[in-house]
């Protein structure tokens, strides 16, 4: 869910709802988007993300939690809330529904300061564009430093990071590269301003600066297929699984190596089929 969008309160009692339709498989997803989306679309000043990702996450606990009335007051948040235009009536509340109090909160990143976020605030992360033999250079370092503030003990031990990875069976390599880099062009040029694209700034910071700049000047003049032309099939090939079921099985060695150091709990696959699926589940199980 974009917190943006929702308040606190209505994020925790639908979560509530689907984990108990769900018999308590539910996992809460947060991310506080850009700022194209917060101001162009919600209508509401993009301000401090990750501040306002803290707090939302702090409110949502405390409603599930029920300890006693919830009552916050942060920078983005005032819980109950008063001042101008405001009743008065307002008062401390607890959610008549009882919810999981462990209920898993995980946040969408890639960023070095959302990483450290979701270190520190909450129980997993759903990066983009993970390359495993890299994982410990790029990410790792900031999850470090989110789960020394807050202590505990957290770690990647009792934290999990679920890759999204695209999965393209096909025995013409470039065929199969093709829906993966329509993805992250899209991504990469069309994801945000020209001066504010966390997906843009991120493969730079991967060290393909030269592509993501043709990448977006393509993509932001409505010249699509240049900027799907240009995405690098390094890129492709290291964050995704792509080419024939020989070639995938070679490259989840890595991805399996991710795993048993814990950088990888979780591989959320997309574009699968019946027979790229099985041909994962083959390799990795």
């Amino acid at each position: 869910m974009q917190i943006a969008g929702r308040t606190p309160a209505m994020t925790a009692m639908t979560a509530m709802t689907l984990d108990h339709l769900s018999g308590g498989r539910f996992i809460l997803g947060l991310g506080p988007s850009g700022p194209q989306v917060v101001e162009g679309w919600h209508g509401v000043p993009y301000g401090k993300p990750l501040t306002r990702t803290r707090e939302y996450i702090s409110i949502v606990r405390q409603i599930l939690a029920r300890e006693k009335p919830v009552e916050f007051h942060g920078e983005h948040y005032d819980i109950p809330v008063t001042g101008p235009g405001t009743t008065g009536l307002g008062k401390p509340l607890k959610s008549i529904l009882h919810g999981n109090p462990n209920l898993p909160i995980y946040t969408a990143s890639i960023s070095p300061a959302g990483m450290r976020c979701a270190g520190e605030v909450a129980d997993g992360v759903f990066p983009m564009m993970v390359d495993p033999e890299n994982f410990d250079s790029v990410y790792l370092p900031h999850l470090k430093e989110g789960f020394a503030k807050a202590g505990g003990g957290k770690s990647l031990a009792n934290f999990n990071v679920v890759a999204m990875v695209s999965v393209i069976i096909s025995d013409d390599i470039e065929k199969a590269r093709m829906p993966v880099k329509g993805m992250l062009a899209l991504y990469i040029g069309g994801m945000g301003a020209r001066t504010k694209n966390f997906y843009n700034d991120f493969t730079r910071h991967l060290g393909y600066e030269e592509a993501a700049a043709k990448i977006q000047d393509a993509y932001l003049s409505g010249r699509r297929a240049e900027a799907i032309a240009a995405v690098p099939d390094a890129l492709v090939d290291e964050t995704s699984l792509v080419g024939s079921p020989e070639r995938i099985k070679d490259r989840l060695k890595a991805w399996k190596e991710a795993g048993r150091a814990n950088e990888v709990g979780s591989m959320l696959l997309s574009g699968v089929t019946v027979d790229s699926l099985r041909v994962v589940a083959e390799a990795v199980l």
